[in-house]
């Protein structure tokens, strides 16, 4: 449980500088931070971490020719298509997080990627 939460912390934090770094991707009325706001982004960050879960082990498996193909660069577009889904879901829960475009998405799902790494091994797991 506390591995979870820890998980669940870090996506928080990764996709707040996303947040915070691109335009394109937005946490809709909330220009200062807020309970608010840290309560969406949580929620958010709980939506991406269960898209994480249970629907990018399928994708990777059914492009796992694409994976050796490209020697792993399609992983971006898979992190791009995980954080473009993880905006449509959050819509449909009116959760006021959005991603632009593919592009856009596809930087994010990089420096989100980047970030939720950094900060998992910052993080205690409670192994």
């Amino acid at each position: 449980m506390k591995n979870f939460v820890v998980k669940t912390l870090a996506n928080a934090g990764a996709l707040g500088v996303a947040i915070w770094w691109f335009e394109g991707i937005t946490l809709t009325g909330t220009d200062e931070i807020t309970g608010e706001a840290v309560g969406t982004l949580l929620l958010v960050a709980l939506v991406f971490g269960l898209v994480n879960f249970l629907v990018k082990p399928i994708v990777k498996l059914l492009t796992l020719p694409l994976f050796i193909l490209t020697l792993g660069l399609i992983t971006l577009v898979v992190n791009a298509l995980m954080l473009l889904l993880t905006s449509w879901l959050a819509g449909l829960f009116d959760l006021s997080f959005h991603v632009d475009g593919f592009w856009i998405a596809v930087q994010g799902g990089l420096v989100i990627s980047v970030v939720s790494w950094a900060l998992n091994i910052l993080l205690p797991d409670g192994d």
